[in-house]
């Protein structure tokens, strides 16, 4: 979907890398081998979304760190598009429409990170989970969004990755 809008792939793949998770940052180098290209084509995309606004810039220890500009009137619907690029949006309606007392919902491993690696890790947090409704679940979400699905359940808070959804 997103894919089809935006052709630069390096470009797609930063947007997921900073706009997944408002924390995650990076800088040309880093990026560059995370993303294994050029350092170049790293530069010219971030240069690019830099100038429209849509990140941040810092120079820290002699390396631009980049994240995402939270203040640019774009962010919240750009973060929005990415988590529905991801199925992030698919993933917690299902879960919620069926699985009882759901207190957290999150999102562990690369991709609370920003890496698009195709294999999203879900953490559900809330009493009496039906695990193998969980199991059942993930092979559906997956012809949905076309990523792999992996959940897990705990009756703890979690406290690390990204939550999608919360409930006091």
């Amino acid at each position: 979907m997103l894919d089809s809008i935006i052709t630069s792939k390096t470009r797609l793949r930063l947007l997921v890398k900073f706009f997944i998770n408002a924390a995650n940052e990076g800088h040309l180098r880093g990026l560059a081998n995370e993303f294994n290209e050029s350092t170049n084509a790293i530069r010219k995309e971030l240069n690019n979304l830099s100038d429209a606004g849509y990140l941040e810039k810092e120079n820290v220890s002699n390396k631009i760190r980049y994240r995402a500009n939270k203040s640019h009137p774009l962010f919240l619907p750009l973060q929005n598009i990415v988590r529905k690029y991801l199925g992030l949006d698919t993933i917690v309606e299902e879960v919620l429409g069926r699985m009882g007392n759901v207190r957290q919902i999150v999102l562990i491993g690369d991709y609370a990170n920003g890496i698009d690696t195709g294999k999203i890790e879900v953490v559900v947090v809330g009493d009496n989970l039906d695990n193998s409704y969980l199991e059942n679940l993930a092979i559906k979400i997956e012809k949905i969004i076309n990523r792999e699905v992996l959940f897990a359940s705990s009756n703890k808070e979690i406290e690390q990755g990204l939550i999608v959804f919360g409930r006091t």
